[in-house]
Parts: structure tokens; sequence; C-alpha cells
């Protein structure tokens, strides 16, 4: 198998393993208990979320651990739409957003809530011009991705956010799923901010919410203090290990890593390149680990059955969007619905080989001739 689909789900990595079944076999008490066995478990989660926040430069009170940017995204949207009610009701999000965000503002949108879009330059940036336009005094969220999941775009988060000093009613939330080890985490001028363990070597099941310190949202889990009032539950120690060595690991080796994966990308790129009936969808300043491209002609998920007959995996839009529907994200910046249907993804990592690269080609090109020949 050659798995080309690192923006959907990453392997855990060794160390996050050994960290997460050391964490478990060695404290077996529950957090929010006052027993020895419960306050040693306590003491190691202070540990950690002290570690998490000194990575992260906040204070360990703005780290609210959840099950993932899902619960994260859900968390920060429907926590702060509810506090801010009497600030008023509309918010602003754009087309390019993970369907956790997209699905949130559905349902907002059913209680009440207005929902605009920002437009979507051909670079894949959110319009920053329409952006200030759509802001109103009742405007009480901006809700933007830092890394667009399907054309790996990477929005200016410190421009949204000097943008919104004018407007102090309105908070800032940023899903940074696709961000972390990827490129620059902007935290400043953020209200709130979904990350996601899973997508840079870390364990599914695990996340954080950031949420800015003097920031009051209403939680979504009732049923106590836990770790933290924003979220009730039995803490998961073990997760919560298994988070800080995959976010160390990440941060540490954050610039090797990059480097590696745009060498992979330049080299991809020229090889598809090659092929006249090949459109690439991601600009050139994407972060390097996706690369998204439609193959004239022909169905992006015809394109990903056929290479998943060739033991490639790949992706056609976000792992959790809608089949059969044309990419909101690049049907955005091209505004050609053939080609958004036509769209897939190609994800890499710095696991990824020379050698898998070379059998994928070799599999691409077999595709396209067989497809293009229908």
């Amino acid at each position: 198998m050659i798995y080309l689909d690192y923006s959907a789900n990453t392997p855990a990595d060794p160390a996050v393993l050994e960290a997460f079944l050391a964490a478990e076999q060695s404290f077996i008490g529950n957090p929010n208990s006052n027993r020895p066995a419960g306050q040693a478990a306590r003491q190691e989660m202070a540990r950690v979320t002290d570690s998490l926040a000194s990575m992260l430069g906040l204070s360990p009170a703005e780290i609210i651990y959840t099950s993932g940017a899902s619960e994260s995204n859900n968390l920060a949207l429907k926590g702060i739409a509810q506090a801010s009610r009497h600030i008023g009701r509309h918010i602003i999000s754009t087309a390019l957003e993970h369907s956790s965000v997209g699905g949130t503002l559905t349902a907002l949108q059913r209680q009440g809530y207005e929902i605009d879009l920002a437009g979507i330059r051909s670079d894949g940036k959110i319009d920053l011009e329409q952006l200030q336009e759509l802001l109103r005094r009742d405007t009480i969220l901006v809700s933007v991705c830092a890394v667009d999941s399907e054309l790996g775009t990477v929005q200016p988060i410190r421009q949204i956010a000097e943008i919104l000093r004018d407007f102090p009613d309105c908070r800032l939330h940023v899903d940074a799923t696709q961000a972390v080890g990827k490129t620059e985490l902007v935290l400043e001028g953020v209200d709130t901010m979904s990350i996601a363990p899973h997508k840079f070597y870390g364990l599914n099941g695990s996340g954080l919410l950031l949420k800015r310190k003097d920031l009051v949202i209403e939680p979504q889990i009732h049923g106590g203090s836990s770790s933290t009032i924003y979220r009730s539950g039995t803490p998961a120690l073990a997760l919560a290990v298994s988070v800080e060595k995959a976010l160390k690991l990440a941060l540490e080796n954050q610039e090797q890593r990059i480097r590696c994966v745009s060498e992979l990308n330049r080299e991809l790129r020229a090889a598809l390149s090659r092929y006249p009936q090949v459109r690439f969808n991601s600009p050139e300043d994407a972060v390097p680990h996706i690369l998204n491209l439609s193959v004239t002609g022909v169905k992006g998920t015809a394109f990903q059955r056929a290479l998943g007959e060739e033991g490639v995996c790949v992706s056609v839009k976000s792992a959790c969007s809608a089949d059969g529907t044309p990419s909101k994200a690049v049907f955005a910046v091209s505004r050609d619905r053939k080609n958004a249907l036509s769209s897939w993804r190609i994800s890499l990592s710095h696991l990824t080989t020379r050698e898998e690269l070379a059998q994928f080609m070799q599999a691409f090109d077999r595709c396209c001739h067989r497809l293009l020949s229908q």
C-alpha cells in the first residue's frame, strides 16, 4: 500500500504510543478523586497541562482537553455564540471550513443566528476587503481555518485579527487542525483555536481547544468542573500525555520535516506537470504537505477508486465531507464546477519515500491512460 493521505490521518509515532502506555500503566487513579492515586494522577495532569501551555506560550488555564477537533470546533462556536447572544447573532466564516465547522454553523443558523460567508480569492485566501464589509456591530464571531484541508492554503490570521481589533465584541476562532507541524501557529489576537493530534502523529480520540483566559464560553458538556469548568468528564490522563509528546515532537522537528516534504512536493509537481490534463488547484504558497489537483475529464471519485485498486490511498475532499458533491474549496478558487468535481488530494509526510512517489507515478500513469480512454 502507498499511503498518500496523511492530512486525513497520520500513524501514531512510536514515542507517542510509549508515552501513552507508560501513563496508562503508572497512573490508575481518577484525577478528579482526592484519594492518593487520584492525587498522583491530578499532579501528573497538572504537569502535562503546564508543559503544553509552555510549548504554546499560553497559561495552563487556556488549555481545554477534548476528544478531537470536531468537538473543539463545536465547543468554541456554540460556546461563543451562546455566551454572546445578548450582543448579537451575526457570524462570519468561509466556504473552506471543515464540516465540523460548517455543520455547527448550520445548527446555529437553525437557532436564529445569521451566517455570512466571506469570499475566497483565486489564491485560496480569504478576501479581507469583503470581510471588512461584512463585519457589523452585532457580529459576534469570525471562524477561519488556519490551513485549508483540501488546498493547503495558509490563511492570513494576523491580518484578520488586526481587522477585528476594531470590533471588540467579535471573537476569532481558528481551526488549526492542519496547521500544527506544517506552518507557524499564530495565537496572537485569536480567542479560540482547535488542535487535533491525530494530524501530527498523535492518537485519535484526543484534542485541544485553546481558549483565551478571560473569555467566557457556554459549556456543551455539563456535570462538573473536572480539569476545566468548560468541559466536564473524567480527565483522560494518558491521552493528555500522548498529546504532550506528539506536540513536542511536531514542534521540535517542524523545520526539518517541512524541508523534507517541500522537496517531495516539488518533485511530485514536476512529474505531474508532464501530463497536459493535470490542473493544480493548490496555490504555490500552500503548505507542501497538501497537493490538490484535477485531471480534466475524470471525476475525482473515479480517479480515487482507480488509484485505490492500485493500492494507492488519496482523498477526494476532506475525510469528513459528503460524497458525490463538488469540492467547495476548489470551486471557491476556480469557479469551475467540473474542475471541482474532478479534484482530489495528495497529502505528504516526512515518512513518504521517493520510492513510494515513483510507484505512485507509475500507478497514476496507468490510471490516467485507462480513465481518459473510456
